[in-house]
């Protein structure tokens, strides 16, 4: 858990066995509307998420205007070149997101807030109050805004897309030279879909081994797709922590985003499937049987019989004994240490059950 590495926030139940982490993400997929918005929480909260994420961003300060547009930039329904317009018009006020980040904590969900440039740091840090802050693969390199991120000692997620390792290892120096330790590394990335083989969920076990913090998956799989149910559960089963995954108000609108994104109705089904499948997992240290499986072990485990018919006073030796799958008799582990050394005290029938007190 995070708790370990804690310095200034409380401690959030990420790894160490606790039960994964599912953050809703948010985006962009608001369209630019503060309602829309409100029922992408409201579904979030239903879902039983432990998250929401929402992007803050004073939008001059994080692109130029000229940004150029093109495959992989916007959603694919978006025709426009101009991505700083198309953006502007649907980026959502500071005062705004404070709303929401309000009322997601009404709801019960933890906030989590994406900081896209050194106002909305700031904005965050003074009047949000989130409980996590992230910091995205087009920020990870500006070392002055990731510092002041993690200056502010809420766990840090740091979102590793299409980062080479070096950079990676240099952007947790810096957050941890600021003195915040509850770093989350977060791997995956945004393709509008993402293709299955990109997902390279392997690449979690490495980052776990490599920095030590727990990691989360981002999936942006085509919510058309089935595998957009399972392959977070593949990366739980990799090793993932925590499991980020886009919600919309409605995938048939075609919102941004809408490609890697679930509605309220498929999240709540998806968190649901989550849920049963961690149960599965189990503890990786060996532990007492449960009642299931000592009740399996008696109904399968092989018997001591008579392999043939066996008269009163012969020594019991290996060849008269067969196991067999039978209600009744010895196991193996009880029975080594008496062959060759007991009888048998009444004639046997082949079959017989082998018990203690048949042999004298």
């Amino acid at each position: 858990m995070l708790a370990s590495r804690m310095t200034k926030k409380e401690a959030l139940p990420i790894g160490c066995g606790n039960p994964t982490f599912v953050v809703a993400e948010m985006a962009w997929a608001h369209d630019g509307s503060i309602e829309k918005a409100m029922r992408i929480v409201d579904g979030a909260a239903d879902a039983k998420a432990d998250a929401i994420n929402l992007h803050l961003t004073k939008l001059l300060d994080y692109m130029v205007p000229f940004y150029g547009a093109g495959p992989g930039r916007v959603s694919g329904s978006r025709t426009t070149t101009e991505i700083y317009k198309y953006l502007e018009g649907i980026n959502l006020s500071f005062d705004a997101v404070a709303e929401l980040a309000a009322h997601a904590k009404a709801r019960g969900l933890k906030v989590s807030v994406m900081c896209n440039d050194e106002a909305s740091a700031a904005f965050a840090g003074k009047s949000i109050h989130p409980d996590i802050l992230m910091i995205h693969p087009s920020s990870v390199g500006d070392e002055r805004l990731l510092r002041m991120i993690a200056a502010q000692g809420t766990p840090l997620v740091i979102y590793t897309g299409a980062l080479k390792l070096g950079e990676i290892e240099t952007a947790v120096q810096w957050a941890t030279a600021e003195g915040n330790g509850a770093l989350i590394l977060q791997h995956g990335f945004q393709s509008y879909p993402t293709p299955l083989s990109e997902n390279r969920l392997r690449a979690i076990e490495t980052l776990k081994r490599q920095f030590g913090f727990p990691v989360a998956f981002a999936d942006h799989t085509d919510g058309d797709d089935p595998m957009a149910m399972i392959v977070p559960l593949l990366a739980i089963a990799m090793g993932a922590d925590a499991v980020e995954k886009h919600i919309t108000y409605d995938r048939a609108a075609k919102g941004e985003d809408y490609e890697s994104s679930l509605d309220p109705a498929q999240f709540a089904v998806f968190v649901d499937r989550l849920r049963k499948a961690e149960s599965t997992f189990g503890s990786a240290s060996w532990r007492p049987l449960s009642d299931r499986e000592l009740k399996y072990r008696e109904v399968v485990r092989k018997r001591a019989v008579a392999a043939r018919p066996i008269r009163a006073g012969t020594l019991l030796t290996r060849d008269l004994v067969a196991f067999k799958r039978c209600d009744r008799g010895l196991y193996p582990e009880e029975l080594t240490g008496l062959l060759g050394s007991v009888s048998v005290a009444q004639d046997l029938d082949a079959n017989v059950p082998l018990e203690r007190d048949l042999l004298k």
